[in-house]
């Protein structure tokens, strides 16, 4: 993992790869709790028997919002910005889900730093690539743009 030790230094990291996450395993287990969670109980996420005749490779998929959910998890694993007082999500732009997860499968997060813009507040507006690889496949879950804003102590 990346360690940055202050908020001011995010904008030495601009366009170098920050270490990939852990591989996080996708389960039907946690599709389900997530299908709760948000009410969305679409067949393709949550019935196995019928997944198996009708989708691609006979499994259910993870649903994509469940995939951009795990970025907080997966993105702390990439970097660790020290000497913070808080951190705070600021919002996502251009999100593209660009392949299915088939329950099963492993996926983890890339990120790049694109931009480290010093705010008013003395804060740190920081937009990041954000890229959820799966695993022995040659296209990713999803591609995000994503902002946060960090606040040195």
């Amino acid at each position: 993992m990346v360690i940055i030790q202050n908020p001011s230094e995010i904008k030495n990291y601009i366009n170098k790869p920050l270490t990939p996450s852990e591989w996080y395993h996708v389960t039907q287990e946690k599709i389900n709790k997530f299908a709760d969670a948000t009410s969305d109980h679409q067949w393709i996420h949550v019935d196995e028997e019928r997944a198996k005749k009708e989708m691609p490779d006979g499994k259910t998929i993870a649903h994509g919002y469940y995939m951009v959910s795990l970025l907080p998890k997966l993105a702390a694993q990439n970097a660790e910005i020290k000497n913070t007082s808080r951190t705070l999500n600021y919002g996502s732009d251009k999100v593209r889900f660009i392949n299915m997860v088939k329950v099963g499968s492993y996926v983890r997060l890339n990120r790049t730093i694109v931009s480290c813009e010093e705010m008013k507040n003395g804060g740190f507006r920081v937009v990041n690539k954000c890229e959820l690889e799966i695993k022995d496949e040659s296209k990713p879950a999803f591609v995000a743009e994503t902002i946060s804003l960090h606040f040195p102590k």
